[in-house]
């Protein structure tokens, strides 16, 4: 943790997430407010917000990895955040949903390349001893700026109105890439890699990448868990404020403190595992699926029982539910990150994106089918009992799956360079 600390290019790597996370946070409050408040838009026309910004990485995520993979890092980050500043620019002065729609799709993209960039610039920045460190801090950030992002960008907007928090997201993004001007070029080591590939083309690279992930069965295994487990959750997690809606006694605000909760519950996840680094991925992961599993149960529990001062055991629920998803995403993205060769981050981790952002789409659209065919309760428990038994089929083949991990540890030999100015 402490080498992290006099790190000059993960620190500006990490402040520039901080400064854009809380950009991306501040736009989408914006644009909701726009679009669902002053345009009145219908509920569909609403949802389709959302996914402009998610189909992108859904479906274009190996791909991405793969140019990240080609191309300048740095380069592609600096980009992606100057164009994106662009579009934000755009969207303040948008007078139709469809400008709304393409300029977000187009985000989407950028922020598509953008993360496995990031991903692969992190490899290259930091050693193996405090990789799991370094994605325990990342996803602090992440967490962190879920809490205060909604909450700024609300003040904001009461306070300056959408177009002014268009102008504030737009400058976000042109800081970020002002940091990111200032970290170290890639490593003579991962230029030798990206000289070599140089003759290969896309294609081959591409499916290099998915090669490598196929050869590997712990990698598999860890992908398909994660994505199972995100859809499962997924089921659920955008039926809270429905369930909360059986309660005859629940503060208006409920929702909001769940939320809350869950975010601060991920950001001491990361806190714990920035300083604990000797863990087992795997088990970590089954204990979180596990664990927010047994968080939705209850919380269904409670709520069919009707319990009373639900603003105290509501929010419990929702900080137990945020550990356990910590668990469940930190660990394993470490693994990752500290088991792929530098060369192919991008694409391993393209591929990551896709597989999650995939079940958060799904996720919510068969949750809305099942909530209105079964009753919102029984959803939550069906759920909830779901992960649970992903949890415990995950710790009873657990040996078997790590075996597979010999298959990604036999390419270790250029997984690092350190980076130098």
């Amino acid at each position: 943790m402490g080498g992290l600390l006099k790190n000059k290019g993960f620190i500006t790597l990490m402040l520039a997430q901080l400064i854009s996370s809380i950009g991306d946070w501040l736009s989408v409050v914006a644009i909701i407010t726009m679009v669902g408040l002053k345009w009145e838009a219908s509920p569909m026309e609403v949802s389709f917000i959302i996914l402009c910004l998610a189909v992108p990485m859904a479906l274009l995520g190996p791909f991405t990895g793969t140019i990240a993979d080609r191309m300048n890092r740095k380069a592609i980050m600096i980009l992606s955040d100057v164009v994106r500043a662009g579009l934000i620019l755009i969207l303040a002065f948008a007078d139709s949903l469809w400008t709304v729609y393409i300029c977000l799709f187009i985000v989407g993209m950028l922020s598509a390349i953008f993360v496995p960039a990031k991903n692969g610039k992190l490899k290259e920045l930091i050693d193996q001893e405090n990789m799991k460190s370094a994605m325990s801090i990342t996803s602090m950030i992440d967490s962190g700026t879920k809490v205060l992002g909604p909450l700024l960008s609300g003040l904001l907007v009461s306070a300056f109105g959408t177009k002014m928090v268009f102008f504030i997201d737009s400058g976000t993004f042109v800081i970020s890439a002002l940091l990111l001007i200032t970290l170290p070029k890639a490593a003579a080591s991962v230029r030798v890699d990206s000289d070599e590939q140089g003759g290969a083309s896309f294609k081959e690279d591409f499916l290099e990448g998915i090669r490598f992930i196929k050869g590997s069965r712990y990698l598999v295994v860890g992908m398909i868990v994660l994505g199972v487990s995100l859809l499962i959750l997924q089921l659920s997690d955008s039926q809270i404020i429905v369930l909360l809606r059986e309660l005859s006694n629940a503060s208006p605000d409920l929702f909001g403190y769940i939320v809350t909760a869950s975010g601060v519950g991920m950001f001491f996840t990361g806190l714990l595992l920035a300083k604990k680094t000797d863990y087992n991925a795997l088990v970590l992961l089954f204990i979180g699926v596990c664990g927010m599993g047994i968080s939705f149960s209850i919380l269904a529990l409670l709520t069919q029982l009707d319990l009373a001062l639900p603003v105290l055991w509501g929010p419990a629920l929702g900080l137990t539910a945020g550990f356990s998803a910590g668990l469940v995403f930190i660990p394993f993205q470490a693994a990752v990150q500290t088991e792929t060769p530098v060369h192919m981050t991008g694409r391993v981790f393209g591929v990551l994106n896709s597989v999650t952002t995939t079940a958060t789409i799904i996720g919510p659209l068969a949750g809305g089918l099942l909530a209105t065919v079964l009753g919102v309760i029984p959803t939550f428990v069906i759920t909830g009992l779901l992960l649970v038994a992903v949890s415990i089929v995950g710790l009873v083949f657990k040996s078997k799956i790590e075996r597979g991990r010999a298959n990604v540890s036999e390419s270790q030999s250029g997984a690092h360079g350190t980076a130098s100015s």
